[in-house]
């Protein structure tokens, strides 16, 4: 499967969260930078997970696709201010070794459930989702409803998400065949496979398409450090070879569900930011029209996430694109201060 780019961040999240689509490549210097962290055994694998701070309830910083632990570096610090916080990488990026396949949402947030536990971290927790990081944290909220207290989505993709698909836009839970999502895998029951020929190409068509990883727009706002971390975290990719991918089942699975059920989340405090900046030109094969009009579908499906709780609330930012814990962390770091403080005293978030 080969996709336009309707935007930058849209292609690499589809790619990155769907091992069909990526480069499956052997790391050849993972050494070379020491995890700030520590590497837990999750079951015959390592992930690693980098946790300060005091307080409870615990934050988790859940990372969109494409991105790493570190990416929270504008955020994380600050929230260990008043709370303790942790980041993770998800197998396959950075320090964390390969996991299971396939690599489903549900493997996600089982593998995230599993860390935790193991760290030593202590439910409930408050969940910290962008981008796709939010899927995530909304099948760990349906999967282990008692470990969350509270919930931040930044910038999330919804599971209505459309996506430009050899010119045409695509819903993408319309392409669900119909098939059993699989139950959570392990080491011994499904490893990683080697890349095939497939991802040969694959791999070299991605690099075609998007050239060799540099920092992009945003990203240019961390401290040159982490940018050189980056640099080196996305050469050293260790995703698995292509694999079945069951994203859009699992995304008109998410749909039909929340179609039955309002206020999936009860009453826990939820803060739904959103990035109302306009970022670039109106992509290669859509028109203005249509670009303008999937811009405004994109904003109000954001919008309506705020239904997942019955105390909730929604916050648009004009002066960030879609990583607003780059561009604006400070509103990031003061809408978890909200939800720990809201947990903290069992009170409803303040308008």
């Amino acid at each position: 499967m080969k996709i336009q780019s309707l935007t930058a961040t849209i292609i690499i999240s589809a790619l990155l969260l769907q091992p069909v689509f990526v480069v499956a490549q052997q790391s050849t210097n993972i050494r070379k930078h020491e995890p700030p962290g520590r590497l837990i055994d999750v079951g015959g694998y390592r992930l690693h997970i980098n946790l300060n701070g005091k307080g409870k309830p615990t934050v988790v910083l859940i990372a969109g696709s494409g991105d790493f632990s570190f990416d929270w570096s504008l955020v994380q610090p600050a929230v260990s201010r008043f709370s303790r916080v942790c980041s993770y990488d998800r197998a396959g990026l950075a320090w964390s070794d390969l996991g299971p396949t396939p690599r489903t949402m549900r493997q996600e947030a089982y593998e995230l459930h599993l860390l935790l536990e193991k760290a030593g971290l202590k439910a409930p927790f408050v969940l910290v989702g962008h981008s796709i990081g939010r899927l995530i944290a909304r099948v760990y909220a349906a999967e282990y409803p008692k470990e969350v207290a509270g919930m931040i989505l930044v910038d999330s993709t919804t599971e209505d998400t459309t996506l430009n698909y050899q010119g045409k836009i695509v819903r993408v839970r319309d392409s669900a065949k119909g098939r059993p999502i699989p139950a959570v895998q392990t080491i011994t029951s499904s490893p990683p496979k080697p890349p095939t020929e497939d991802d040969r190409k694959q791999a070299e068509f991605n690099k075609q398409i998007f050239g060799p990883p540099k920092i992009e727009s945003s990203f240019d706002k961390l401290p040159q450090n982490i940018q050189t971390l980056r640099l080196w975290a996305l050469n050293n990719l260790k995703l698995p070879a292509t694999t079945d991918d069951f994203w859009a089942e699992e995304l008109q699975a998410m749909f039909m569900a929340r179609s039955k059920t309002p206020y999936q989340l009860g009453d826990i405090p939820l803060v739904i930011l959103i990035g109302g900046k306009k970022v670039g030109e109106t992509p290669q094969g859509i028109s203005a029209e249509e670009w303008q009009r999937l811009s405004e579908e994109k904003g109000k499906q954001k919008t309506e996430l705020a239904d997942l709780s019955r105390n909730s609330k929604v916050i648009t930012s004009k002066e960030s694109g879609h990583h607003i814990q780059l561009e604006e962390p400070e509103l990031v770091v003061s809408a978890i201060r909200q939800v720990v403080d809201a947990v903290r005293e069992r009170a409803k978030l303040t308008p």
